[in-house]
């Protein structure tokens, strides 16, 4: 562990001059409760040091989703490839026991790209029920368990999905809805079913064929709830409730991974497409139909991300591209303030009481405070390999190795 300065004496100036609330948030889902990486909680710790950690637990199979956090509640889900079961944990927060261990599917190993796992889509829950997706074979899972008991509740074949590259897309809820998009190499399509029961309740079929592992970002833009998806081999702006769609930007590339971020600042969506190039889009979101020429205000490939998704700190951007360098732009404008080295990343940042954590490949925690310059606080070794996403919840952190599954902070009160 190697610290850069006292984090005591960050923290002891952010909480003065903070008007944000601190009360405590769950993770319901990847990215959180917002779906952007954001923490609104202040008293979350901000020295992540796992060898303090409250319990460090190894978790059964393979698998690189990131923890989702309810009530006393923790879940992730994991892969047995040698028995082809795709399994969903619960774990207690307090202690890490597994509560229940349950198989949603068991079936075909799919072919998958030597970073990706059996079981990379983060759950989502709504208090009541846990939802996951999976692909067997070629065919997409989507289930619903209990989250007291873990009984199966429904499970349902919504498509196929084609590519060589396996599967990694999350379940995202929106009022009575679980949405997951669908876009791969064959049939494509994104839809909404219903959280009690599986029916479909709309359905949108994709026409280019464009892998995406982007979840979509629903958010009020412009005085609209939007969903923005980046799939299709375009970035599109839907109506969430009807599956309508309202406007659409053309590429800027095939295939997408990060999700999109909004900065409310700014005014500004902010995307980023993975292969064949990356390239960094921002868009203003008041469009309608096409408006490819018309609202890209600026775009950058020299920081474009291919996996981590980005994150809005008030005025800045934050981005880490594929040779592991992290940017700070400008996020109305693009103009970049600062790169620096940190390795390469899949977890995507998290942003915590004004301060952003970076987790690198290797479990290496880079904190950064933004600004102007390059400042970084902290620095810590988990101690083994990362591809999952931090969550946050009540004062705690859950960080998932490809091993363990690590609790950092004070003892949770509920």
């Amino acid at each position: 562990m190697k610290r850069y300065l006292t984090l005591a004496t960050v923290l002891a100036g952010l909480l003065a001059n903070s008007t944000t609330t601190s009360k405590a948030e769950s993770w319901p889902g990847w990215r959180g409760p917002r779906g952007d990486g954001t923490c609104l909680e202040q008293d979350v710790p901000t020295e992540w040091d796992p060898a303090d950690a409250l319990w460090k637990v190894e978790l059964p199979g393979q698998g690189h989703a990131s923890p989702i956090v309810w009530g006393d509640r923790v879940c992730t889900v994991t892969a047995l490839p040698s028995t082809q079961e795709r399994v969903l944990l619960c774990l207690d927060r307090h202690s890490g026991k597994i509560l229940w261990q349950q198989t949603v599917v068991q079936g075909p190993l799919q072919k998958i790209h030597k970073e990706n796992s059996y079981a990379s889509g983060t759950p989502a829950t709504d208090g009541e029920r846990a939802f996951v997706t999976f692909r067997v074979g070629d065919d997409i899972i989507v289930a619903a368990h209990d989250l007291s008991t873990g009984r199966q509740l429904w499970l349902v074949r919504p498509g196929t999905h084609t590519g060589e590259w396996g599967f990694s897309n999350e379940p995202v809820l929106f009022q009575d809805k679980v949405i997951v998009d669908g876009d791969s190499k064959g049939d494509s399509f994104l839809v909404a079913l219903g959280r009690a029961d599986g029916n479909e309740l709309w359905r949108v079929n994709r026409i280019h064929k464009g892998i995406s592992y982007s979840a979509p970002l629903i958010r009020e833009l412009a005085g609209r709830t939007q969903l923005i998806q980046c799939g299709d081999r375009r970035v599109t702006s839907f109506d969430p409730e009807t599956g309508r769609q309202l406007w659409t930007v053309e590429g800027p590339s095939q295939e997408f991974v990060a999700t999109p971020v909004y900065s409310e600042n700014a005014g500004l969506v902010f995307v980023s497409s993975s292969w064949p190039k990356q390239i960094l889009l921002a868009i203003r979101p008041d469009g309608t139909g096409d408006v490819t020429e018309t609202h890209v205000v600026w775009r950058d490939n020299k920081g474009a991300p291919y996996v981590p998704s980005p994150i809005v700190v008030g005025d800045l951007l934050l981005t880490v591209n594929r040779g592991g360098v992290a940017f700070c732009y400008r996020a109305a404008t693009g103009a970049v303030l600062w790169q620096e080295k940190l390795g390469r990343h899949h977890a995507s940042p998290v942003l915590v009481t004004g301060l952003v954590f970076f987790i690198n490949d290797e479990g290496q925690v880079n904190v950064i405070r933004p600004g102007k310059q390059f400042d970084r606080v902290a620095q810590y070794e988990l101690g083994e390999s990362c591809y999952a996403s931090p969550a946050i919840s009540n004062g705690q952190v859950f960080l998932r190795g490809f091993k363990h599954l690590f609790c950092i902070g004070a003892k949770a009160k509920l």
